[in-house]
């Protein structure tokens, strides 16, 4: 009689026992199965951080009567910095799953001192002449904000690549001051305008861990008596840390052309700046 309840109650017991011993491991399954969610299927993604940027000015500005004005080198005649730090910002938001919207806002402030060399020529900056001696105080800004429209021609768990459209608002701002006992110059010159761009963005997962992406806009626009181009460029590495937290460092670049015939507005602004960045990116 004994042997026969013990046996029923092992048999009870076993059931139980195996039913036990497979939830044990179900939260750790659960956890790792999260990073499966693949980075090309998140409908938001913020990206924060920032870049150490090296950059190369050319700038001239004619006169309004016409007269053509020096070929200026901003960081060796200006005294621009030549590098600096920047904060880094994009944002998309994946409206369905071939479509999806980013923004990026680039800003780049710059600021040098410098003297004309006493055995140098004048300088012709717009309508104020610059001597040999003046004590130069300038600054350049420039600022784009894009707003950029893909499609997924390719997407896949690994592997998306998409064609895109975008528009930027680029403004590009210089003063020039030279402030002595006899002499007050304050010279300021703005440009700003929407700029098209056409590029190709791409997602490449390696692992459930590690994956790339980079992106390339570019345009040349020629309009009436404007030549003008944007090139934005990007590649980057990044870590999961956790399942929507990621890690990247990577390389940005960033050209910008306008060339401009206008009366009295002639004159050419030429810039470039690259350099590597670091930031961290939320998605879900």
């Amino acid at each position: 009689m004994t042997r026969k309840l013990r046996g029923r109650g092992l048999a009870r017991v076993a059931p139980l026992a195996l039913a036990a011993s497979m939830t044990l491991p179900a939260p750790r399954a659960h956890a790792d199965g999260d990073y499966y969610f693949s980075p090309t299927d998140e409908h938001v993604r913020l990206s924060l951080g920032a870049m150490h940027l090296t950059s190369a000015t050319s700038v001239r500005a004619d006169s309004s009567a016409g007269s053509p004005g020096t070929d200026i080198d901003g960081e060796r005649d200006f005294g621009l910095d030549k590098s600096d730090f920047e904060p880094k910002f994009q944002a998309t938001v994946r409206v369905a799953t071939r479509h999806r919207l980013s923004f990026d806002y680039f800003t780049l402030d710059r600021s040098g001192n410098a003297t004309i060399p006493t055995t140098g020529t004048p300088i012709v900056f717009r309508d104020s002449i610059l001597l040999p001696g003046d004590p130069l105080q300038t600054r350049l800004s420039l600022r784009t904000f894009g707003i950029t429209y893909g499609y997924s021609f390719w997407h896949s768990e690994t592997l998306e690549i998409a064609a895109t459209l975008g528009v930027h608002s680029t403004d590009v701002s210089s003063t020039v001051k030279v402030q002595t006992l006899t002499r007050h110059i304050i010279q300021t010159e703005d440009a700003a305008g929407p700029v098209p761009t056409v590029g190709i963005d791409g997602t490449w997962v390696i692992s459930r861990r590690f994956y790339i992406d980079g992106r390339a806009q570019y345009l040349n626009l020629h309009v009436a008596n404007l030549d003008g181009s944007l090139g934005l460029y990007e590649l980057n590495g990044l870590y999961r840390y956790r399942p929507n937290v990621s890690f990247g460092v990577g390389y940005t670049e960033v050209r910008a052309h306008l060339s401009s015939l206008r009366s009295s507005q002639t004159g050419l602004f030429d810039f470039n700046t690259k350099g590597p960045e670091m930031f961290f990116r939320i998605g879900f």
